[in-house]
């Protein structure tokens, strides 16, 4: 079968034949890449083959549009896989902090690749593909706050490619994110933190947990504390976090670990400030600037603190909390992935198996807490490291009873007239 003249139009344009396959194709002029010996340009064209006319002119349509808006058109589209995995290395690691792109880095190989499919280009990626992704979250059983964020991260991923001129639309920006989970946090109230103050005051560890509960701050903050980070105030300004290794050989090292790796470096930003601990563990600045922060030391946190300081065995470190290891007392700096593993124990001997607050959820108790207590929310904002206020509302767990029951008994007092008795005295007429 002979194939079908292309249809002609302005120079530049594009056009649409029939191959002698059946399929019709689309081909459009692209500026040149590659040249001849002579300096002549090799041509360059971008085709495309489709099982219809109709999809064939759809997409003739979609590239002319695309060229006209960008000047120029990409030569060929990458893979899902292959793309997401650029948009990581280039866009993320290097601007991100290491436990975000980590976190980044799971939901982009757990659940938007496979949901997108792997081997998908990424220019056929539409509003209809993007929606599997809320799906393929579903199918595994996870939350819909595991939606939500693979659908922002997929869209990030997918805006950068727009602005490489991969895309010339994000397909995500045409599709309503998931809703929203209600989150069902178990928090503790004042007399849960007061039953647990009483539990800790003849624990061997009871240092590290009062310090969570008290000050609120975040497990690698507490974890990371220094001894000459204590005084009359608590500086929270370096946490403590485990980080991972990349090879940084030019040729194979022959390791299959990156830590071990003579050569291994620490994929972060060049404006993240880290102090090595040991291993993988190191001292990194908090999470953003507003948890630089003091905190006024006050009772019964300042003498318990105090007392551990006076007892505490030297480490090279000059951690609070550094233990000891195997049979010969090796010290060894506080692990915060062991911390946590830790807290479920202890919380278990004060209220039995029924609870669920995690070590996190000890944070939004003290908020709660704070809130309890009448400081006001600016000084709440400061003491917790959130750099908004917005941030700190959302902390706030539930309306307490407490709170609730007084301020409805200031609105009763606002229509306090005495009620009309009823009189037994005959009435006179």
């Amino acid at each position: 079968m002979t194939p079908r003249k292309a249809s002609r139009g302005r120079r530049g344009d594009g056009a649409i034949y029939k191959e002698a396959s059946g399929l019709w194709a689309i081909a459009i002029e692209l500026p040149p890449i590659r040249w001849k010996n002579d300096g002549t340009p090799v041509r360059n064209r971008k085709v495309q083959r489709f099982k219809t006319r109709s999809e064939a002119n759809a997409a003739l349509r979609d590239l002319r549009e695309q060229k006209r808006q960008m000047g120029t058109l990409p030569g060929s589209s990458p893979t899902v896989a292959s793309w997401f995995e650029k948009w990581l290395r280039v866009h993320v690691v290097p601007r991100k902090r290491p436990r975000t792109a980590d976190t980044y880095r799971t939901y982009v190989n757990q659940y938007i690749v496979p949901a997108l499919g792997s081997t998908k280009r990424l220019a056929q990626i539409g509003p209809e593909e993007v929606r599997r992704i809320e799906a393929y979250v579903y199918s595994k059983g996870l939350s819909p706050t595991t939606a939500r964020n693979a659908y922002h991260y997929a869209s990030a991923g997918l805006e950068a490619a727009v602005r490489e001129g991969l895309l010339l639309s994000n397909p995500a920006s045409r599709v309503e994110p998931p809703l929203a989970g209600i989150p069902d946090l178990d928090v503790f109230s004042l007399d849960d933190a007061i039953k647990l103050l009483e539990h800790l005051a003849t624990h061997p560890d009871r240092a590290l947990w009062m310090a969570y509960l008290l000050t609120a701050a975040r497990r690698g903050e507490i974890a990371g504390l220094e001894a000459d980070r204590v005084g009359d105030v608590l500086d929270i300004s370096w946490q403590l976090q485990r980080l991972a290794y990349t090879h940084g050989c030019l040729t194979p090292c022959g390791r299959k670990r990156a830590g071990n790796c003579p050569d291994r470096r620490l994929d972060v930003p060049n404006d993240y400030q880290v102090r090595p601990i040991s291993g993988g563990l190191h001292l990194t600045r908090p999470k953003s600037r507003a948890g630089w922060r003091t905190i006024p030391l006050v009772e019964p946190l300042r003498s318990v603190l105090r007392s551990h300081i006076a007892g505490m065995r030297p480490n090279p470190w000059g951690l609070l909390y550094a233990g000891t290891h195997g049979r010969y007392g090796t010290v060894t700096p506080p692990d915060p992935d062991r911390i946590t593993k830790e807290w479920p124990k202890l919380r278990n001997e004060v209220f039995g198996p029924g609870r669920r607050v995690r070590l996190h959820d000890v944070r939004h108790s003290t908020v709660d807490l704070l809130y309890l207590a009448g400081v006001p929310e600016d000084l709440i904002q400061e003491i917790v490291g959130h750099s908004t206020r917005s941030m700190t509302r959302a902390y706030k767990s539930r309306s307490d009873l407490v709170r609730l029951e007084s301020a409805m008994q200031r609105l009763s007092a606002l229509f306090a007239i005495e009620p009309a008795l009823p009189s037994s005295a005959p009435v006179e007429r």
